[in-house]
């Protein structure tokens, strides 16, 4: 039985529908990720699945006694206090009496009255067990209760929110973008902990290898529809791709059609005594059904003010080391970047990022060694924090500084057009930064940046909250940039997309150059076991360096006729899966009883092992 079924809900922030008849169930033990475009109601869905916002019309059924928890996108601004507080907070009024039992109990002087008082309320409430999973979850994800929610750095924010969602041992868990701020090593480690819970899973996510290690279904938010695609990002957009085909089509023949009917309706009475008043009606129903019609969403037109070519050589160290006191950030480094240069830079939060990045462009002096900078640099810089953003200026004021038009390579826009570039709407760009979501925001920055003539681009987590059409049109304007790039990102992908070598923070103010992206760097890398035993490093955590391929070996006639037959299997397989998820999107599935109901389930279930272990065979035979 599903954990929570939408039933025609609609949902609107003014002007058109933002949801619009959805119909969604969610099954227990299932990891659905929610995609759709920048400002198509992702974070709303997830809101009105935790109960957070009412539909204006439709139905939200949730099964009686279901938890449901959810991690928001941003960090609140008003958590405040010790971890264990943090944490004890989702426990609701209970958790405060724990939270404060925590703090009496720790207390220097304690005082009795007070403890006794504090015991008594959770006694009553039955509250030792949640205390006992309080201490669980901190221990489990690694957390410091004592330590000051304040000072914690991003990545461990958003960790210690989590242990508030899962300390409740939710049935459905909600993650809004929950690898936001969080370094490579900790979206190992969430992946990990996310593919081993039990519960239900609902998360958005702009990572394109953490969905595709997670999910087991796609529920798509497009124009206000939602769509679900059952099996993995690849068979999503393989499907995706023939349905717009399919409209764009079908949309091709409507227009045609209506053409030709807005001709004949020009064409008056001449040579006919009266119309056909039922082809008149027909032409008005046709135009209604034209303007009801909601267009796909463009894609993002970006384009890089480029400034003159820089020298050849952009950047040079020798030998530079940097520390803190006694603790080394940066040791005896060097190298050379060349005009063209597109460089990765990794390592867990904390680990000197940003200070080798203030060391390379000049912001920062080195303790020994030196740094030299080539000749007519102009460098853009995007920072992670959205900082650069006036808070108290609109989007439009926010680019332009007072100025009606913006000058890129040599040709003025107006301001108001060139958002529109980026997918602001004129309204949109009127209106108070403070009103823009997370991904707005971020296009809000690259808007600005790329409006700076440039030949060197500096930009500090470019990626979070962008949605996937964004994030490849950004890869390939970066892939395409004549000027030279340096680059932190946690996001594996986007690395392997962009960069042409990588820098790596391995620990103990070492820094590790390597050519490639971070799959490449994962390959070159000394393996974790040989670089413990060879010197106290710290290495940053990854996943084990895979073995290398064996040899491809020749199959025998029943294996390679096999192997010839696996493709067109597969593809009827998915054919199958499309047509039983579509008819749970059918508002009459849910009035079968419920039998039958387990039973399609069952069937999509073992549908998707099948599956699962056709790609397997697949990849055994083809390896």
């Amino acid at each position: 039985m599903p954990l929570i079924t939408l039933q025609d809900v609609d949902y609107s922030v003014g002007g058109p529908l933002l949801l619009e008849g959805v119909t969604l169930a969610i099954e227990p033990g299932e990891r659905i990720a929610l995609i759709g475009r920048n400002g198509a109601g992702k974070s709303t869905l997830l809101k009105l699945l935790a109960g957070e916002l009412k539909p204006d019309d439709g139905e939200v059924r949730v099964e009686g006694g279901i938890r449901i928890a959810r991690l928001e996108q941003e960090v609140p601004a008003g958590a405040q206090g010790d971890v264990f507080d943090v944490v004890a907070g989702g426990l609701g009024e209970l958790g405060t009496w724990l939270a404060e039992f925590h703090h009496l109990s720790h207390a220097d002087q304690v005082d009795v009255a007070a403890l006794a008082k504090v015991q008594a309320r959770i006694e009553a409430g039955h509250g030792w067990s949640l205390e006992q999973r309080v201490t669980e979850t901190l221990t489990r994800l690694g957390l410091d209760g004592d330590a000051t929610f304040s000072g914690l750095s991003g990545g461990l924010k958003r960790r210690v929110l989590l242990a508030r969602a899962l300390v409740s041992a939710p049935d459905l868990l909600l993650l809004d973008e929950p690898t936001n701020h969080l370094d490579i090593a900790a979206i190992d480690w969430l992946e990990g902990f996310l593919k081993g819970w039990a519960g239900a899973l609902v998360f958005v996510t702009h990572d394109r290898r953490f969905l595709r290690a997670l999910a087991t279904r796609i529920v798509e938010i497009d124009r206000g529809q939602v769509s679900s695609w059952p099996g993995d990002w690849a068979n999503y957009e393989r499907r995706r791709e023939e349905r717009l085909n399919a409209q764009a089509q079908e949309n091709a023949r409507f227009d045609k059609v209506l053409a030709q009917e807005e001709a004949w309706i020009r064409q008056g009475i001449k040579a006919r005594r009266t119309r056909d008043e039922g082809r008149v009606r027909r032409l008005e129903a046709m135009r209604n059904e034209r303007g009801q019609r909601r267009e796909l969403a463009g894609n993002v037109r970006m384009e890089v003010a480029q400034g003159e070519a820089s020298g050849k050589k952009v950047i040079e160290a020798k030998n530079v080391s940097f520390g803190y006191g006694t603790v080394p950030v940066i040791r005896d480094f060097s190298t050379t970047i060349l005009r063209g240069d597109r460089i990765g830079l990794v390592g867990a939060n904390g680990s000197g990022k940003t200070t080798l990045l203030k060391l390379l462009l000049g912001e920062m002096a080195p303790t020994s060694g030196e740094v030299k900078l080539g000749s007519n640099l102009q460098a853009a810089y995007f920072d992670q924090y959205r900082a650069t953003l006036r808070e108290d200026w609109n989007a439009i004021e926010n680019v332009a500084e007072g100025r009606e038009s913006v000058t890129i390579n040599g040709r003025q826009k107006h301001v108001v057009g060139y958002l529109q570039d980026f997918l602001f709407t004129p309204e949109r760009a009127r209106a108070p930064i403070t009103r823009l979501s997370g991904g707005e925001r971020n296009r809000l920055l690259l808007a600005r940046l790329f409006a700076q003539p440039s030949n060197l681009l500096v930009m500090d987590e470019p990626t979070n909250d962008l949605d996937v059409e964004t994030l490849e049109l950004l890869e390939e304007l970066l892939a395409d940039y004549p000027g030279t790039l340096l680059l932190v990102s946690h996001d594996r992908d986007f690395l392997d997309n962009v960069v042409t070598s990588t820098l790596v923070m391995e620990g103990d103010g070492t820094v590790g150059e390597y050519v490639g992206g971070y799959s490449d760097w994962l390959r070159q890398r000394p393996h974790p076991a040989a670089a413990a035993a060879a010197a106290p490093k710290a290495p940053l955590a990854a996943k084990p360096e895979p073995a290398a391929a064996p040899a491809k070996r020749k199959l025998g006639y029943k294996d390679a006729r096999e192997l010839e037959q696996l493709p067109a299997r597969i593809e009827a397989l998915e054919a199958r899966l499309a047509d039983m998820a579509g008819q749970m999107n059918d508002p009459a599935f849910y009035q079968r009883e419920s039998a039958a109901i387990l039973a399609h389930n069952a069937a999509i279930a073992d549908l998707q092992a099948e599956l699962d272990a056709a790609y397997a065979r697949w990849a055994e035979l083809d390896g």
